[in-house]
């Protein structure tokens, strides 16, 4: 394997080849996805190590004592061996990565070999393909959360430590002295925490991140902002805390920490920034100076890092690993934002030539990170994170007599139900609503006498059971579709449910186990886009295409009212997988072709995604799903390029094809028409006729297993591909 390396005597800098670790029991082995580049302790270490042996001596005088007490008690030539050995050796960098579990060693059972955990340590996390890890150093990484985004972990405990070092209060004021990489962290945490912050820093760019972030004011502090933002803040009282986060060798940041704390206020020190304390300043206000270990207790303690021996909760509430978990805990739910803080993503392979470039300035970074190539070896193994596409495999069903009227049932009388498809079908001619099936009693007896319900039950079974009924509309919560679809197939039915038809691979190859039993593939989606009329006019202006395409679909989707049931992802899924499927099908249905590849990236906290589609002939399709928009901004927008012309729908509103001639359509229709009436026409068509269904089943599975990806993708920030069962 390959890891990154420095000589401190000659400060070399390579990326060698050494073996592999042992998996050793107690902890596990890791293989490295993304590693964190600390642009400060490490670029410190960086530029130490091009030093002349006097400039070491002077930036280490720690070490310096050492070597002295070693010449009084060995004598010179043999410190001079000792320490010119050490000096002329390979040590390693990094410490906090994120990465998958590669193998599992004895006395582990929290994880399991390809799961994704964020690891911490300068001896454990270090910059290299493979790592061992003790258990104490890892925490697996919340669903959701990017890999890229967990590699944070460490530096995120590093930042917490300190903030609880501070011991903030609610309504509280605090000054962070420093807003590099930390810097940013804290205030964030302490934003998160209901304290207003102030940032020091030179650098406006820095300064105008942190407000980004959370900060109330920012500013040089050789310049008058930072102290007339306290004075404002805090009544001219001085701030609660003070969190040194600077670096280098000025006393500037522990005398301005003076100037502006309040009496008896509290001074952490989480950098590393000289520590020349005025006494007079610090007497007189009787401040508390504290410090802030590394990534909290537990930290140098061997029996906790190496041999795993826990702290009692009890008595040691955010222990190292404790900190950590809490740390990609507020990452996921999207109360510490680190995506503005990447500045740079350099592959492993161009690891010396990141350091270079970043120590000699080049290249200016708050932070960068090293991304790992894929594993070599074997095909299977280098291959892609995939999502099973399963095969249809059924035998064609026979011709079914044309009949009138069709006789429905519907499984559930929720808002959709009753808003957007009993109301087309009440009307429709050939048609009887024979059931409604609801969990509660009223909410039936309301479908019955509102659409003419025959009969009105809570009993699934009589539904199934009854021969004279020819579909069945499933149109429950999410989690109940792919179970009430496989009955309704079993028993013989055509089938309409709506979207999504699954919410995991496991639940679709079940329905197309069902499919397989019983032969019966009469089964429709509720994608109805892909049957809104401007849309199908828009498509035949655009005519055939030649190359491939170029698909770009922005969904305003908007935010949710609070206690909505979309929200319950632990038993729903997540908002993407609920109605995703709408948004890939219409794209799949306009490349005339399905997807063999999907990536997706978020916003922190999921909220916002981009998901990207690739297609057999070369063509792309990117859905925007944006849930924090305006609401006066239209819901969707789509734009189609390909072979010098252009398609353009906005909204189901207006549509217009550009190309040799200029089509828009001729009239706006009188309400946004998303195709659910059509749809319904050609389903109760290929029922009353036993014609195929709209939709082909393949068609069907291909978006569920594409919408299925997304949420892989979003766990493990790599494109997941498309496998398709022979």
């Amino acid at each position: 394997m390959k890891q990154v390396v420095q000589n401190y005597k000659s400060g070399e800098l390579a990326v060698l080849d050494v073996p592999v670790p042992g998996c050793k029991p107690g902890g596990v082995l890791v293989r490295s996805a993304f590693s964190l580049i600390s642009t400060g302790t490490e670029l410190m270490k960086v530029s130490e190590a091009g030093m002349s042996m006097l400039g070491k001596a002077r930036s280490r005088p720690d070490q310096v004592a050492k070597v002295m007490q070693s010449v009084a008690t060995n004598g010179v030539p043999a410190t001079y061996r000792k320490v010119m050995g050490k000096l002329d050796s390979y040590t390693p960098l990094g410490y906090s990565l994120c990465g998958v579990v590669e193998e599992v060693g004895a006395g582990i059972d929290d994880v399991k070999v390809g799961d994704l955990v964020a690891c911490a340590g300068n001896e454990h996390a270090l910059h290299a393909e493979l790592n061992w890890v003790p258990k104490n150093l890892y925490a697996p990484v919340p669903d959701g959360l990017a890999p890229r985004h967990a590699a944070f972990g460490t530096v995120g405990s590093i930042a917490m430590q300190g903030v609880r070092q501070g011991e903030p209060q609610l309504g509280e004021v605090a000054l962070v002295i420093g807003l590099g990489l930390i810097g940013q962290l804290v205030v964030q945490l302490l934003t998160a925490s209901g304290v207003r912050v102030v940032g020091a820093d030179p650098d406006p760019a820095r300064c105008e991140l942190a407000e980004r972030l959370g900060a109330a004011a920012c500013g040089d502090p050789a310049s008058a902002a930072v102290e007339n933002a306290v004075a404002e803040l805090t009544d001219g009282h001085g701030v609660d805390q003070v969190y040194l986060a600077a670096g280098g060798g000025s006393n500037q940041p522990v005398e301005l920490a003076a100037k502006l704390a309040r009496d008896r206020g509290r001074v952490v020190d989480i950098g590393k920034c000289r520590l020349d304390l005025p006494w007079n300043a610090y007497y007189e206000k009787e401040l508390d100076v504290r410090f802030s270990r590394s990534y909290g207790p537990g930290r140098y303690d061997p029996s906790y890092e190496l041999e795993g021996r826990d702290y009692p909760i009890g008595y040691v509430r955010w222990t190292e690993r404790r900190n950590l978990a809490c740390f990609l805990d507020l990452a996921a739910r999207g109360k510490v934002d680190v995506e503005p803080l990447i500045s740079h993503v350099a592959d492993f392979d161009d690891a010396v030539e990141t350091y270079q470039r970043l120590k000699d300035g080049e290249l200016k970074a708050i932070t960068a990170l090293f991304r790992y190539p894929e594993p070599a070896g074997d095909a299977e193994e280098a291959q892609a994170p995939a999502v099973a596409v399963p095969a249809v495999n059924v035998k064609p069903s026979t011709a079914r007599a044309a009949k009138t009227p069709v006789r429905l049932a519907f499984v559930g009388a929720g808002n959709y139900a009753t808003s957007m498809l009993l109301p087309h079908l009440a009307q429709r001619e050939g048609v009887e609503l024979s059931t409604v099936v609801t969990t509660t009693s009223l909410s039936g007896a309301n479908a019955q006498r509102k659409f003419g319900f025959a009969k009105a039950t809570t009993d699934l079974d009589a539904v199934l059971g009854d021969k004279s009924i020819d579909a069945v509309f499933v149109v429950t919560r999410h989690s109940s579709h792919a179970e009430l679809t496989r009955q309704a197939l079993l028993a013989g039915k055509t089938v309409f449910v709506e979207k999504p038809l699954a919410l995991t691979e496991d639940e679709l190859a079940g329905v197309l186990a069902a499919v397989e039993e019983s032969g019966n593939d009469r089964l429709q989606v509720g994608f109805n886009r892909r049957f809104a009329p401007l849309l199908q006019e828009a498509r035949t202006q655009f005519g055939t295409r030649t190359g491939p395409a170029n698909l770009r679909y922005l969904v305003n989707a908007g935010r949710l009212t609070h206690g909505s049931w979309y929200l319950q992802q632990g038993t729903e899924g997540s908002r993407f997988a609920g109605e995703g499927g709408h948004f890939i099908d219409t794209a799949s249905w306009l490349l005339d072709a399905d997807p063999v590849s999907v990536y997706a990236t978020a916003t922190s906290g999921n909220e916002d995604l981009q998901v990207v589609l690739r297609y057999p002939d070369g063509s792309t399709a990117s859905i925007s799903y944006i849930t924090s928009g305006p609401s006066g901004f239209p819901k969707e927008t789509l734009d189609l390029v390909a072979d010098g012309r252009a398609l353009r729908l906005d909204d189901f509103v207006r549509a217009s094809v550009y190309g040799r001639k200029k089509w828009v359509s001729s009239r706006l229709p009188k309400a946004r028409d998303k195709g659910q009436n059509a749809e319904l026409a050609a389903f109760i068509k290929a029922v009353r006729t036993g014609g195929p269904m709209p939709v082909p089943l393949e068609s069907l599975v291909a978006t569920t297993a594409a919408t299925l990806a997304v949420q892989a993708g979003l766990a493990g920030g790599v494109p997941v591909t498309l496998a398709r069962s022979k």
